[in-house]
């Protein structure tokens, strides 16, 4: 008798304070794009704790979820996910697993059917008539003004480019810069003392290396190739240099040749007067060419 009064009292346990478990689809069969409803309850918590998916990933991928919204009390779990699905074919949905307390429950699966109710032979209509809008300035300066200002900036790169093709390359290296920089060469021989050491072979190989490479910058001359006496012919030739310089040029060049094979050996005011007499060349010549550009272009 104990026994059956147990067994009686544990079934009734069971019934009224076990968790009942439903699931319930509002539709199996839907249309492109239908929404649909999909609701869970589960009833007799008591309390208990209810573990199921995180919002919008309780259903497959190819349910569009519209709400997923949740209510919990302590005795009644509820939750109803709104969908739409936009492909045709049968898609199914899975016993969705769902924990209460240390308890596992499952809902029972379900297939749905999504079919497309439209015909070839369907004229599409408008919901409205088309109306025609008259724009404005300012309509179509919002419309266009990304491609005014980017055609504004491309105006602006072409011609930063077209100008530094026409001045910049001529402007790196001009005739003024270029006496500059051979006047710096020639201060920091002077620095050096050659002339008070009576250093003359040094002082004529450095002064007449110096000249060669501003001939070959500034007027372009192939002076670091060829000997004295075939540069001197090429100068001549070429009439870019007066004859006043050429002289001068001449001299210190053939000057130069002999200390450095050591056929004469030159006075302290004599090295002087060389080193002067091409560091005014150096000073006048960009002021030569500068003329003899303006000469060519009149």
């Amino acid at each position: 008798m104990k026994k059956f009064l147990l067994c009686c009292f544990s079934v009734f346990s069971f019934l009224v304070f076990g968790q009942t478990l439903s699931s319930q689809l509002s539709e199996t069969t839907l249309k492109l794009g239908e929404p649909a409803e999909f609701k869970i309850n589960i009833s007799h918590l008591t309390g208990l704790e209810v573990q199921a998916a995180p919002k919008n990933e309780m259903l497959p991928f190819h349910f569009e979820i519209l709400s997923d919204s949740v209510q919990n009390t302590p005795n009644l779990y509820t939750r109803v996910i709104k969908f739409q699905i936009f492909e045709e074919g049968k898609f199914k949905i899975p016993p969705i697993q769902i924990k209460v307390g240390d308890s596992i429950l499952n809902t029972i699966p379900y297939e749905v059917e999504v079919i497309n109710t439209a015909k070839k032979e369907d004229t599409i209509n408008d919901i409205m008539n088309n109306k025609i809008v008259d724009l404005g300035f300012k309509e179509y300066w919002e419309l266009y003004k990304l491609y005014f200002l980017g055609g504004l900036l491309l105006i602006g790169i072409i011609a930063l480019i077209w100008m530094y093709i026409k001045w910049g390359r001529a402007k790196k290296s001009p005739p003024l810069l270029r006496s500059h920089q051979a006047l710096q060469e020639l201060e920091a021989l002077k620095n050096k003392k050659y002339i008070e050491n009576n250093d003359f072979r040094n002082f004529y190989v450095q002064l007449i290396d110096i000249t060669r490479n501003f001939l070959s910058q500034q007027y372009g001359f192939p002076a670091k190739e060829l000997l004295t006496e075939d540069l001197l012919d090429y100068m001549k030739g070429q009439n870019k240099i007066a004859e006043a310089n050429e002289k001068i040029l001449a001299e210190v060049f053939s000057r130069g040749d002999l200390v450095k094979f050591a056929k004469i050996i030159p006075s302290h005011s004599l090295m002087e007067n060389d080193f002067d007499n091409i560091k005014e060349f150096v000073k006048r010549s960009y002021k030569d060419i500068e003329f003899e550009n303006i000469r060519k272009h009149v």
